[in-house]
């Protein structure tokens, strides 16, 4: 079904593409790769017992970004590297040599999602030629984190533009200074969006972690699809300051990896308070910084979770065939399953979600754009708009900008149909939604798909949008992570687990239960389409 204006469509991004040269086949050398599904841990043996240096596998990921994204398969899931990476490797390396370590991310490799401001050689566009050459004059809060962490930037991932809100017939993974993003289980497939880049990145081992941005749907819809975990954290428990806004209500970032244990090990390198980003003042006591005590492998032993139908299930037989077979694996590793548990207001948020959304990104892009400085060639909402207008052909080749134009025509955020939005959203998915369910079935977390296999990207048609998980979590502003939970065809599917405010723990915990019960995750081949 063709979904025009569908909240889960322009955050959770669902499909993309044109026609396009065939990608040559993946050979052998494609796929050997010293690092293949190196974890945190792995990464850090190999510098602690000297195989490695914090360079060496730097330049071993960058090698693999020229051999897989720039070629080969041409996934076009980087959009630049950092030219700086290796220098920041070097004094790493000269750090762990003088006997000092910062933590478990000392010497790591991360993509950042390319809305997420870099005070470096690296530019922050968005994926938008509007933005190009443009230096904020700080780091995101999230980024400066990461780098005191010890954390090596080794480039921005590309994203669908904008985030996936200029357009409402939109090609999810496509942004254009990076092109169109493949999924790399199937390179006719789409990726989903708007994290595309990191998810591709993240899958095809282009790096040992990656971070993306949610909305509504942006982090665990890509994950999804391209067999990966992600978590999308309460809104509060990360910083946003610094980051190309949609949402002041539902705007986050979170970790894109290839397990848990580092998806947990990221999240807690990101949380923390940030005086310029009011919102996280209860991230301290509310969140954790180390989040790896949750990885319990019995974690599902005594649970108690509930069943999404409603909404969540029937939009696509191969998805509702995975949820079935992960509900008795749930089963089997020792959880009690309601089934179902739905959501009662499942069906309301519509139209006041998108409402919401298009007020607060014309009033948050025009403080950014303006945060963003002397380097930034645009300043607000509306120069974008006729920025893409003197530069169709490359801007908007494919689709053009309709939300961007309806987001302009937006009053302030003092306007009562956009309060009125935003306090009902806050109690029909918290009060009347998520926290209802749960509390009547006494749930520790709530399952459903993440999202149907990756469709054929589109340039002509744009997204097709089946259904998915994301838009109670994101609008309530709660947790939500997705594990790998198999394949249909050669394409990944992936599990939700998502809950109450601060209940990252707990999810962790679940999800960790679910992956080391279950193993679903493999890496991708780079088929040129689907497994007969």
């Amino acid at each position: 079904m063709r979904h025009v204006l569908s909240p889960l469509l322009l955050f959770a991004t669902l499909v993309s593409c044109s026609a396009q040269t065939p990608a040559p086949p993946a050979t052998d050398s494609t796929l050997s790769f010293d690092l293949e599904e190196a974890t945190i841990a792995d990464l850090q043996k190999r510098m602690e017992s000297g195989r490695d240096t914090a360079r060496a596998i730097v330049d071993k990921y960058l090698a693999r970004i020229e051999a897989i994204d720039r070629q080969g398969p041409a996934l076009h899931s980087v959009i630049e590297t950092n030219p700086e990476a290796r220098t920041i490797a070097d004094a790493l390396d000269a750090e762990r040599k003088a006997g000092k370590t910062r933590g478990p991310l000392h010497g790591i490799p991360v993509l950042l999602k390319d809305n997420i401001a870099t005070a470096d050689r690296m530019t922050t566009t968005a994926g938008s030629l509007a933005l190009e050459g443009s230096i904020p004059p700080q780091d995101a809060f999230i980024v400066a984190q990461l780098r005191n962490a010890g954390a090596v930037i080794l480039g921005k991932a590309n994203l669908s533009e904008w985030a996936n809100i200029r357009s409402s017939h939109s090609s999810s993974g496509w942004s254009a200074r990076g092109g169109q993003a493949k999924n790399p289980y199937a390179l006719d497939r789409n990726t989903s969006g708007s994290s595309s880049g990191s998810a591709v990145a993240a899958s095809a081992n282009l790096s040992a972690i990656a971070i993306g941005t949610e909305t509504d749907g942006s982090i665990v819809s890509p994950s999804g699809l391209n067999g990966v975990v992600g978590i999308k954290p309460t809104i509060g428990l990360v910083s946003r300051t610094g980051i190309v806004p949609i949402s002041h209500t539902q705007d986050t970032s979170g970790p894109m990896t290839r397990t848990v244990t580092d998806a947990a090990i990221v999240l807690g390198t990101l949380a923390g308070a940030d005086p310029a980003d009011a919102v996280t003042a209860a991230s301290p006591t509310m969140g954790r910084s180390d989040y790896t005590a949750s990885l319990d492998a019995n974690g599902l032993k005594g649970a108690r979770l509930g069943v999404v139908r409603k909404g969540l299930m029937g939009y696509s037989h191969a998805a509702d065939r995975i949820m079935e077979a992960a509900i008795a694996d749930l089963k089997r590793l020792g959880a009690t399953v309601v089934d179902p548990a739905d959501i009662p207001t499942m069906d309301q948020f519509g139209p006041s979600e998108i409402d919401v959304l298009l007020y607060e990104l014309k009033a948050g892009l025009n403080k950014y754009l303006v945060w963003a400085g002397p380097k930034t060639p645009v300043r607000s909402l509306q120069e974008v708009i006729e920025f893409n207008k003197a530069h169709r052909e490359t801007e908007m080749p494919y689709f053009g900008q309709d939300l961007f134009e309806k987001a302009q025509a937006k009053g302030p955020l003092t306007d009562k149909p956009y309060l009125d939005a935003v306090a009902k959203l806050a109690r029909l998915s918290r009060k009347e939604g998520i926290d209802l369910v749960m509390d009547k079935f006494k749930l520790d977390a709530l399952v459903a798909p993440t999202g149907a296999p990756a469709w054929l990207t589109d340039h002509v048609n744009g997204d097709w949008y089946s259904g998915g998980s994301s838009t109670p979590a994101a609008v309530a502003g709660y947790p939500h992570v997705t594990v790998p939970g198999g394949f249909v065809s050669g394409l990944p599917v992936g599990i939700s687990f998502f809950g109450r405010a601060w209940s990252e723990p707990t999810l962790i915990r679940l999800a960790y239960s679910y992956e080391q019960g279950t193993k679903h995750r493999r890496p991708p081949a780079f088929r040129p389409s689907v497994e007969p």
